[in-house]
């Protein structure tokens, strides 16, 4: 008799702690930077990635056929079926106004999601990473299939192997050779060796991770300190593989920082949150707010909008508001405002699925 796996509780909270910054980058909200010193633009999508990577199950080589039919129902088939949903919704919105997001299309349903870079839609932009991780995992698979003949050293081969890949993309794209559709390579190419990380600190790193805390942050905070003196941007986009200010090699040295940073407070952490608590809670909905949570934005501003149209907040832009779904209105221009966005953009998603499940545990009629 099989018995329920034990979730693993720290990579959990790690879930938990890249998906609220996804929300609070969106948000343009840096109160979990640490004084800028961890900006999320310097690592939060390959934190994803590395996560995934940690969680890759050397069994599905047996028998790809069943991981790719897993994988895609588990990733690809929520994804292009919210996909149909939000280009309905957007060209709903264009009859009321709305000029965001494109006419609805197979190359807006199929093709732009994929290759395109996934913002076709605009309140779904942020689920762009969807089937990027999945082209990750597939390849990732292949490579390391094909690998085994490297036997003891093959993960750390590996590692090293994408890594001279992802340095080489990223100074092709310094150069300005990455642009147009060659971005979708590009960003696989890119976040590629953060997976093979994740299985390698699974493998052979996670036993030895026990530098004591204290020194483990001060090498952390004294070079994320360096390269903040040295005025060497950290910030970079993954999606569109550009920002990288700071030449080929530091966007790596940024994820890897970025990365083990949250990992160890994680690690700490993790014995005290509780099942069912705020962040587990949000760690077991990361996909859904991926997904949903610009809409959490778009749900705010359309009730100051609202308002506005009541005498109310009329420092409201409307017309930000009808052609860009990015814009963000902060009452009064208050930076707090920014914790509603942020509580909207995680709170929505979940209400999402909770109403999911609910329709699910609807008895069918016969």
């Amino acid at each position: 008799m099989k018995t329920k796996k034990e979730r693993n509780k720290t990579f959990a909270l790690l879930s938990a702690f890249g998906i609220i910054f996804v929300v609070a980058g969106h948000a343009d909200f840096g109160i979990f930077d640490v004084a800028g010193l961890f900006p999320y633009y310097a690592f939060h999508v390959p934190l994803f990635v590395f996560i995934s990577g940690y969680f890759y199950r050397e069994e599905a080589e047996q028998n790809i056929g069943t991981f790719l039919r897993k994988k895609a129902k588990r990733l690809l088939l929520p994804y292009f079926l919210w996909n149909v949903f939000y280009g309905v919704l957007v060209t709903i919105l264009g009859k009321f106004g709305f000029a965001f997001g494109q006419p609805i299309s197979l190359k807006t349903l199929i093709f732009d999601p994929v290759v395109g870079g996934g913002h076709q839609f605009g309140l779904n932009f942020a689920a762009w990473f969807v089937p990027i991780l999945f082209i990750i995992e597939v390849f990732y698979l292949c490579i390391h299939k094909l690998t085994k003949w490297l036997g003891t050293y093959q993960d750390w081969i590996l590692s090293v192997g994408t890594l001279a890949v992802g340095i080489l993309t990223v100074y092709a794209a310094i150069g300005g050779h990455v642009w147009g559709y060659y971005k979708f390579p590009g960003r696989i190419l890119f976040l590629l060796p953060t997976f093979a990380w994740g299985y390698l600190y699974k493998k052979k790193l996670e036993q030895k991770d026990i530098l004591p805390t204290i020194w483990y942050m001060s090498i952390l905070f004294l070079v994320q300190y360096l390269i903040s003196l040295s005025g060497k941007g950290m910030a970079y986009s993954a999606v569109w593989c550009t920002g990288f200010a700071g030449g080929p090699f530091l966007p790596y040295i940024t994820t890897f920082t970025g990365i083990a940073f949250w990992l160890r407070i994680a690690k700490i952490i993790s014995p005290a949150i509780p099942k069912n608590g705020i962040l587990d809670t949000i760690s077991r909905h990361t996909y859904s707010i991926m997904l949903h949570h610009i809409t959490g934005f778009f749900i705010l501003k359309s009730f100051f909008f609202f308002a506005s149209q009541r005498g109310w907040f009329l420092d409201f832009d409307k017309m930000a508001y009808f052609q860009d779904y990015a814009y963000a209105y902060l009452p009064k221009g208050i930076e707090a405002g920014k914790w509603l966005y942020l509580l909207i953009g995680l709170g929505f998603p979940i209400l999402v699925d909770y109403v999911g499940s609910l329709l699910k545990q609807v008895p069918k009629r016969t």
